[in-house]
């Protein structure tokens, strides 16, 4: 695996090996040796799944407060959508900054997220899923999001979302939330 940094200090693009044969592919999603070497400590201990039936189908943002340390890998197993990080941490050199990505599923790379960092994703196609490799567990008291809108981060969406969660909907602006 290749670890690519972004412009998001702790923000990584893991992007594996593809092994090709007839049978089809193979290819590592996740090496905690490969990324120690990259001198970062990730261990998963929970690992999620989101399905998503229809296109411009929008989550986000979301992110655990500390004492959380909740880093996440994300990657699309089938589908394709366009992922945006924020970097909420107080203490970053990085602080309130964003970077997009998009991705499919023949892509085959992966976002490391730092803990302190809300995810926010837009499908791009039906049938959309992602799947979570997380390094703490839920923690419903630490649990936060802000507006996939926040006029305070000015993130351009591709298009705009059709499908919102009326919990997503509801949040309120990220200046809202205590850190």
């Amino acid at each position: 695996m290749n670890v690519e940094g972004t412009s998001l200090d702790g923000l990584y693009r893991i992007v594996p090996e593809v092994h090709l044969d007839d049978r089809g592919e193979f290819w590592r999603s996740y090496c905690r040796q490969d990324l120690a070497e990259s001198g970062i400590k990730f261990e998963v201990c929970q690992s999620n799944v989101s399905v998503n039936r229809h296109q411009n189908t929008l989550r986000g943002f979301h992110y655990q407060r500390r004492p959380s340390t909740e880093q996440k890998i994300l990657t699309v197993m089938v589908g394709a959508l366009h992922a945006v990080i924020v970097d909420v941490r107080p203490d970053s050199p990085t602080f309130l900054a964003h970077e997009a990505f998009d991705f499919d599923v023949g892509d085959r790379s992966s976002l490391l997220v730092p803990d302190g960092c809300a995810t926010g994703f837009l499908t791009l196609v039906d049938e959309t899923i992602v799947h979570y490799q997380m390094s703490d567990h839920y923690q419903p008291e630490n649990y936060t999001g802000f507006r996939y809108d926040d006029p305070a981060f000015g993130v351009k969406w591709p298009v705009e979302p059709t499908v919102i969660s009326d919990r997503d909907q509801g949040f309120d602006t990220f200046e809202t939330i205590t850190l």
